[in-house]
């Protein structure tokens, strides 16, 4: 017992002389005391780090090597901080850049930790989680033969991505459900067009924002063009429901193609260069086209800036659930060794001072998510119900396709019932 406690003691000099040594000079303290004030290092946690570390060394049932503990003591500082912060290996490093550049092989879907256990925050558009049906905060319990129990979040995205026409199966626990369900699916290229667009009747424009990416501002110009070219248009929602976020500056464009001026976000963290502000330029898109913005509790973060700033700036009406409540910004900062750091340095506030962190946007107008049922009781008939009716000239044949889209998607169907309301009060001001 002696001994081994001499060996203890001599490897955790060792080790807390190499982490004394690794630190920059202005983080040593001037004396060394047990109970350091705040601005001196911490001597008796350091020894217990040391003695912990050489103790699993020993004893711990299979060998372990010294870069795994002190990698596993890295990623253990990071995710104790917040479910947001994390060490990134090169592959993840590599991943998350993938993931910002619109293109990675995978199944389509935004994850995080809730209460422990791995959460679908939302399934991308198009993609074979959301072709499968997964759903917004359905539970991963297993990915392939492994549980997610004591994965961080970081390794379950690793394993969920892969070479494309793979196959993964995933185990599901949906909320209000008692049994597991298993889902199969085969990983594609992702490639992640962020922004859909059409007309839902003339004049009336959909935009469908999937998550911010480099190049989202600009499709979302594009998107707009492209739906005025059959004339000017009276009203326009725009979809952020189950949009998980992305990057900063992109919400920020987003924000700015409807806004002529004023305040989009600004940041507040602990050093100078994480205080940042955001303004609207004059140059702008749809400066008075009618705005609905859809939104949910998959709506995140950035998604969460953009609900935020026409909010406060009373751009637009929002319409639909309380949001997910994301109010951190993430730095990613890369290491000497190819690896990185994805790390919390900032809380994001509205024009209006608001930090959505942990508390959401709540929309102006709550609908909740459903679908129209139509009875036959006491329907009349109409002259569209009779076989072999004359079809009107301007009534074309898509339309009733549209109008059981509009029937499936009860939110959608509020928000261009309110989009034609605002239309015929706006006509009566005139």
């Amino acid at each position: 017992m002696f001994l081994r406690s001499v060996g203890l003691l001599t490897a955790s000099r060792r080790l807390m002389a190499a982490l004394l040594l690794a630190l920059p000079l202005a983080a040593l303290p001037m004396t060394v005391k047990a109970t350091a004030p705040a601005d001196e290092l911490p001597l008796e946690e350091i020894q217990t780090f040391a003695e912990v570390f050489e103790r699993i060394k020993r004893a711990y049932v299979e060998e372990v090597d010294d870069r795994t503990l002190l990698r596993n003591a890295m990623r253990g500082m990071l995710s104790e901080l917040d479910p947001h912060s994390a060490y990134l290996d090169r592959d993840e490093f590599q991943s998350l850049r993938e993931t910002t550049e619109g293109q990675f092989g995978g199944i389509g879907i935004e994850v995080g930790l809730e209460n422990g256990r791995l959460t679908i925050i939302t399934p991308i558009d198009d993609t074979p989680a959301s072709r499968a049906g997964l759903q917004a905060r359905d539970t991963i319990l297993n990915i392939d033969d492994t549980s997610t129990e004591r994965l961080s979040l970081q390794e379950a995205v690793s394993l969920m991505r892969g070479a494309p026409g793979s196959e993964i199966t995933v185990t599901i626990l949906r909320s209000g459900e008692e049994s597991a369900f298993d889902v199969t699916l085969t990983r594609e290229i992702i490639r992640t067009e962020s922004v859909r667009s059409e007309l839902l009747e003339t004049g009336y424009g959909y935009l469908r924002v999937s998550q911010f990416q480099n190049r989202t501002g600009e499709q979302v110009n594009s998107a707009i063009r492209r739906m005025e070219r059959d004339g000017p248009l009276d009203g326009l929602i725009l979809d952020l429901r189950n949009n998980p976020g992305g990057v900063l500056q992109a919400a920020v464009a987003v924000a700015d193609v409807f806004l002529e001026g004023g305040l989009i976000v600004y940041t507040e963290g602990r050093l100078p260069d994480t205080e940042m502000s955001f303004s609207a330029s004059r140059e702008t898109a749809a400066p008075d086209v009618p705005l609905v913005v859809l939104i949910n509790g998959g709506s995140a973060s950035a998604a969460e800036i953009v609900a935020g700033a026409l909010q406060d700036q009373r751009r637009g009406v929002i319409m639909g659930t309380d949001s997910f409540g994301k109010g951190s910004v993430q730095q990613i900062m890369p290491l000497g060794n190819g690896e990185g750091l994805k790390l919390t340095t900032a809380l994001y506030y509205t024009p209006n001072g608001r930090s959505i962190q942990a508390l959401g946007i709540e929309p102006d107008v709550e609908v909740v998510r459903g679908r129209v049922e139509v009875t036959e009781t006491g329907r009349q008939l109409r002259e569209a119900d009779l076989e072999g009716h004359l079809r009107s000239r301007d009534d074309p044949r898509d339309r009733q396709a549209m109008t059981e889209r509009l029937r499936e998607d009860y939110q959608l169907g509020e928000a261009l019932n309110l989009l034609k309301a605002l239309n015929v009060l706006d006509r009566r001001d005139r």
